[in-house]
């Protein structure tokens, strides 16, 4: 079979950057395997933003580069698929199959709608109030928009007459699709399993810096901002993009018929609504417990194979899990491997260096990098490729200036997911809501550029002051 040109117009790209950069010219403060590793690096996170290959396959050519170049040997190039906190969202990913499988999902966002959809702005606070009770336990933003509530609200379109190609979109869908994708986002940031790039920016912030940062931390930490956007976001969409229906009649009585269709909880539910609880409480209560998280999420697995809500073919089959291994794998070990040769820490040093030449205290530097971060997500069509190419980087030049090394790594891995909405293409749950055709891509990023903006003064600003609170800085 052929190669589409285009993927090979792609592919040289990457292989071009790998190659000027291996034969310039380095700093003598960077050993040469060092800077030839950053080539292999470079590359491969160029592959990650073009994509020749599916990322998966881009990252696992970029470690056997890696290990066939001497630059790693082969025992560090497979190191990063026994990482402990890629097994993590691995278990997270089957958890989030068997609350698809079992009908949990759906029955929990319908029984929110039953409960507050009464108008279309009630609705919107109940969309985004079911992504938040869910988004624990699903670290694909994509299974949860596009496999739990996009068919809900993409029914509940259809119900209220609002169709995107018949000029009837604004009178609701367009309203709900935006609610969504903005909720994803945000729920995204507030826990280090709701997102398959976090527990990345975990183990890239222990490499790094050294910092570790644990699901109750996280959680913590982004409580209070991640809530005061969730409850400021829906009411500022109505009022930006506010929709042509206003109240709800018909809402609470499709829940209804929906939750009679599916009868009383399942068996299968029963078991699942308990793991999942069981699970929360045992992240939250490390600490206490003094219980690993990663072997939290195998015991979830273990007892959902045991009581049978997921066969051994379930895990077999769940690609994502298994996709996220490989890219994820891939990056850590070479990213590990990059920070233990002492570049990630010369060039830090350097670029923090010439911060504080122009005499910028650590906190404005920090929200410098910060903005330059976040906005820079323009470039990018994916997450994971993001933090994969800046925060280490970004990460690293924050502690160097004199950030608190907790504050930057929790607050960039935060707004790794805050940055999504700024595209049509900025997350995995873009292409299914974006595709369902009710916005206009200019309305798109207008709305995307306006939440993203919001929602990082809330963070920046409230947010700074409750990690004040409570010992970040």
């Amino acid at each position: 079979m052929n190669m589409d040109p285009k993927k090979i117009r792609r592919l040289l790209i990457a292989i071009a950057i790998g190659l000027v950069i291996w034969f310039c010219p380095h700093p003598d403060a960077i050993k040469p395997i060092a800077w030839h590793l950053f080539a292999v690096f470079a590359a491969t996170i160029a592959g990650f933003i073009l994509q020749p290959f599916p990322i998966g396959a881009v990252a696992f050519i970029g470690v056997t580069v890696a290990a066939l170049t001497g630059v790693v040997s082969v025992k560090v190039a497979i190191s990063g698929y026994g990482n402990s906190t890629i097994w993590l969202i691995i278990c997270a990913f089957l958890l989030a199959r068997a609350f698809i499988k079992s009908g949990l999902g759906r029955r929990i966002a319908y029984l929110i709608i039953k409960a507050i959809g009464k108008s279309s702005l009630t609705l919107g606070y109940a969309i985004t109030l079911s992504d938040f009770v869910i988004s624990p336990a699903t670290p694909s933003s994509t299974a949860r928009a596009g496999g739990i509530l996009y068919p809900i609200i993409r029914s509940l379109s259809s119900a209220l007459g609002s169709e995107p190609n018949d000029g009837t979109g604004r009178k609701f869908g367009a309203y709900i699709m935006q609610i969504e994708y903005q909720a994803n986002a945000i729920t995204c940031a507030m826990f280090m399993t709701a997102m398959a790039g976090n527990p990345m920016a975990v183990e890239l912030a222990a490499k790094t810096i050294g910092v570790e940062i644990t699901w109750s931390a996280w959680a913590l930490a982004a409580i209070v901002p991640g809530a005061i956007s969730l409850i400021v976001m829906p009411y500022l969409l109505y009022k930006l993009y506010t929709p042509e229906i206003h109240e709800m009649p018909t809402a609470k009585a499709m829940a209804i018929e929906e939750l009679n269709k599916m009868g009383p909880m399942t068996r299968m539910e029963k078991i699942v609504a308990f793991v999942f609880v069981g699970s929360l409480a045992l992240w939250a209560t490390s600490s206490i417990t003094h219980m690993n998280a990663t072997g939290v999420g195998m015991l979830a697995v273990a007892i959902l194979i045991l009581t049978n809500v997921l066969t051994w073919k379930d895990v077999l089959k769940e690609e994502g899990a298994w996709n996220t291994m490989f890219w994820m794998g891939s990056l850590i070990a070479l990213a590990g491997a990059l920070s233990s040769s002492g570049f990630i820490k010369t060039v830090a040093g350097m670029a923090g260096a010439a911060i504080q030449s122009a005499g910028l205290s650590w906190l404005a530097a920090f929200m410098i990098l910060v903005v330059i971060y976040v906005y820079s997500h323009y470039a990018f069509a994916s997450v994971s490729a993001h933090i994969g190419a800046m925060y280490a980087a970004f990460l690293a030049v924050s502690v160097a200036v004199g950030t608190p090394p907790l504050l930057a790594a929790i607050a960039f891995a935060a707004l790794s997911n805050i940055m999504i909405p700024l595209t049509h293409y900025g997350g995995g749950a873009a292409p299914i809501l974006y595709g369902a055709g009710y916005v206009p891509q200019g309305t798109w990023w207008k709305l995307g550029f306006i939440m993203v903006t919001v929602n990082l003064v809330i963070w920046l600003g409230i947010g700074s002051f409750w990690w004040h609170v409570i010992g970040l800085w």
